[in-house]
Order: structure tokens, then C-alpha cells, then sequence
């Protein structure tokens, strides 16, 4: 298959790209696993959001993230039920783009992973088959930096061995993710899913 001539490599986020966005269900699950109440999962969200960028940068322990978010510490039977239920609402992935990136990766076009993630889903993510895919991974929590954080891309820019960050698409589904990597001088893609947007932006035509 032949490399698509106007790029030298990809930088793809994970969640609302690769990974599916999570369910009511699935937040309710977690939210109930916390003792929050059915009728304020709207509260529950705020506070799970409310720590989530430190936690994402690798500032806070699993056990001092959920500590801000319950307003106490859990014990540690708590905590792992908390996490393997965090957790769960991150792994689905959608498998049209997996399909595209199996294409992708057919061509030699060199794929890297940069996610804003906590350090116990990066380890979860990093045992899944798709990896084998990526180039590189590379997580916020490893770094210590959070999209838009310059050095998040300036790391994934590496990474991929590119020369030209023109040449280089950037995938995301938040428009100020993207336009931080514009700004940088990467092109970039506000991913809103659908798959053949994505095909399109990767493959060669016919």
C-alpha cells in the first residue's frame, strides 16, 4: 500500500478518536461505585472533571485524586473499585477507525499516540492489541504535561521523527487541542467522528 505523499507521520489522540466517549451506564456505575447519589450524576461529573487535569499531569496519586473528588479518602478496597470502574469508561474503542489505522499502519506511515491520561489507564491502554499500531505512546501523566501544553506535542513531534511539523497531521477531537498544534506549525484535523473524514485525511486515493 502506498504512503500517503503529503504526510511524514500522525499524532492521534486516544479518547473520542481511537477510544469511545463513555455511557450514562457507564457513568452511573462509577458514580454509584463512589456513593454518589442516582439523582446528581451531573454533581458527580463536575467533581470528577473538577481534579482531573493535575491527576491527567501526574501532580496527584490515584488515592489524592479520588480524596478531591469524594471530599474524603478512600480505603484502599474503595480505590480499586473506583479505578478498575474509571477505567472501564475509557477502554471502548471504535472499531471503523481502528480499521483506517490498520491501513494506515499497512503503508509505513508512522503513528503516534498522545493521550491526556492518568498513569493507571495508560498502563491499562498500553496492554491493548491496537497499540502495535502506534509508533509511540506517549501519556500525559508520563510526561507531566497536558494537551495544549506545548511540550506535550513538542515530545509526540519527536517521536515521530518528522522534520516538518507541516507534514505532520495531529487528530483531535477538541478544537483547542488543534489549535494548539496549529499554532505550533502542525497540521491539524478536529476529529467529530467520523471515520471517513479520518480515511480520507490519511490514506492515498485511488
Amino acid at each position: 500500500m502506498t504512503r500517503h505523499t503529503g504526510l511524514d507521520a500522525v499524532i492521534l489522540d486516544y479518547n473520542g478518536v481511537i477510544g469511545l466517549q463513555p455511557t450514562r451506564s457507564q457513568w452511573l456505575r462509577l458514580a454509584r461505585t463512589a456513593s454518589w447519589p442516582d439523582d446528581d450524576l451531573t454533581g458527580f461529573q463536575r467533581a470528577f472533571w473538577s481534579a482531573r487535569e493535575p491527576y491527567d499531569a501526574g501532580q496527584l496519586s490515584d488515592m489524592a485524586y479520588w480524596a478531591r473528588v469524594l471530599g474524603s479518602h478512600p480505603g484502599p478496597r474503595l480505590l480499586c473499585e473506583l479505578l478498575t470502574a474509571d477505567t472501564d469508561m475509557w477502554i471502548g474503542t471504535d472499531e471503523h477507525v481502528l480499521a483506517v489505522l490498520r491501513r494506515v499502519h499497512r503503508t509505513g506511515l508512522p503513528m503516534v499516540l498522545l493521550s491526556n491520561a492518568p498513569r493507571h489507564l495508560s498502563d491499562v491502554l498500553d496492554t491493548h492489541d491496537w497499540q502495535q499500531l502506534m509508533t509511540q505512546a506517549l501519556y500525559s501523566a508520563r510526561l507531566e504535561a497536558c494537551k495544549p501544553d506545548p511540550s506535550a506535542y513538542h515530545h509526540a513531534l519527536a517521536a515521530t521523527g518528522a522534520r516538518n511539523p507541516e507534514r505532520v497531521l495531529f487528530v483531535d477531537d477538541r478544537a483547542d487541542n488543534c489549535q494548539a498544534a496549529r499554532s505550533l506549525g502542525l497540521t491539524a484535523l478536529h476529529y467529530t467522528g467520523r471515520p471517513a473524514v479520518l480515511e480520507a485525511a490519511l490514506l492515498p486515493t485511488a
